[in-house]
Parts: structure tokens; C-alpha cells; sequence
């Protein structure tokens, strides 16, 4: 996709902090981190969210995201995995993403 922010992010014509790159998925620094540490997990093929991903892809994601979580202390920690989907989901980049959120105690949801 052309004009897909996460597309140029993934094929490196935008720069990101990246912190994980595999065959299928790259992670990078949330530029508005909404916690200490705010990670966005990605699949390089591009899908709009997760309702139009395989299965595969989704499994690629979330190893990515055991594989990054299991070498640094958020495994211990505790961390939240979170993915907007459309507008009033709060989805503002229309590539499936995965929000990694940890680093500090988070609020509940529901209270």
C-alpha cells in the first residue's frame, strides 16, 4: 500500500526505533507511548485489522511478541497486547497492529 504509514515503516522509506524484526514482523517504538514502554508489533503483509488477517499472520504476531517479551523483563513484569480495530475501536492506522504496553502498573479496564 502505498500510502500506508506501517507499509513505508516496514520497507524502511520511514524510520522507526525498531526493537524486533523477524521474517514476517517488525516492532518498533510507539511515537505516542501511552505507557513506559509502548511497542507496536506488525506483520509486513499488509492487512487493514485483525478481522482480515489469516490465522497464520496472527500466530506470527503473537510469537514475535513472546519472543521480545520473554528476552527483556516484561515477561516478569507484566504487560498488556492490544489491537483497535476501526474507527470507534480507536484504530487511527488502518494496518493491523498490535499495541505492547508494560514497563509500569496499568490501569484496569472496567473499573
Amino acid at each position: 500500500m502505498d500510502d500506508c504509514l506501517f507499509c513505508k515503516i516496514v520497507n524502511g522509506s520511514v524510520s522507526s526505533e525498531k526493537v524486533y524484526e523477524d521474517d514476517n514482523v517488525i516492532a518498533f517504538c510507539d511515537i505516542m507511548p501511552q505507557a513506559k514502554e509502548h511497542y507496536l508489533f506488525v506483520s509486513k503483509q499488509h492487512t487493514e485489522n485483525i478481522n482480515a488477517m489469516e490465522e497464520k499472520s496472527i500466530g506470527e504476531i503473537f510469537r514475535a511478541i513472546k519472543t521480545f517479551t520473554q528476552n527483556s523483563d516484561l515477561e516478569n513484569q507484566g504487560f498488556r497486547v492490544v489491537s483497535n480495530v476501526n474507527k470507534h475501536g480507536g484504530q487511527t492506522v488502518f494496518h493491523t497492529h498490535f499495541h505492547l504496553l508494560g514497563g509500569e502498573q496499568l490501569s484496569r479496564f472496567g473499573n
